[in-house]
C-alpha cells in the first residue's frame, strides 16, 4: 500500500482528497496546510507520493515541489491546483511536478494519476 502525504491550506480539499486515496487504499500518513510543512513532513516520512497545492500562505506548493526535489530528485509529487498546468508552467517553467490536475477534480482522475507515476 502506497504511502501519501497531503500538503493543501484548505481543510475540506485534505478531506476530499484524503477520502479519495483511502477509497482506492493508499494512507495517508500526513497532512500538512502549507509549503514548509510540507517539505518538514516529506523529509521526516519519505511517503511514496505527494499531492501538492500551488497556491498557499507561507511557503508556496512551486517552493516546496523544487525543495523537495532538491534533496530528492525522485520524488512523485501531483500538483492539485485551481491553476492549470500551462498557467503554473507560465510563472515556473521549471516546475518539478510528476503530474497536474486542476481543482475541481474527479476522483477517477486522481487515482489514475497516482496508479500511473506508482507503476
Amino acid at each position: 500500500m502506497a504511502k501519501a502525504l497531503i500538503v493543501d491550506d484548505s481543510k475540506f480539499m485534505r478531506r476530499i482528497i484524503r477520502s479519495a486515496l483511502e477509497e482506492a487504499g493508499f494512507e495517508v500518513i500526513a497532512e500538512a496546510d502549507n509549503g514548509g510543512d510540507g517539505v518538514n513532513a516529506y523529509k521526516e516520512l519519505k511517503p511514496d507520493f505527494v499531492t501538492m497545492d500551488i497556491t498557499m500562505g507561507g511557503k508556496d506548493g512551486m517552493k516546496a515541489a523544487k525543495e523537495i526535489h532538491s534533496f530528492d530528485n525522485s520524488a512523485r509529487i501531483i500538483v492539485i491546483s485551481a491553476l492549470n498546468e500551462n498557467s503554473i508552467r507560465l510563472n515556473e517553467p521549471d516546475m518539478t511536478a510528476t503530474a497536474f490536475i486542476t481543482k475541481p477534480f474527479d476522483k477517477t482522475e486522481l487515482i489514475e494519476a497516482i496508479n500511473s507515476l506508482l507503476s
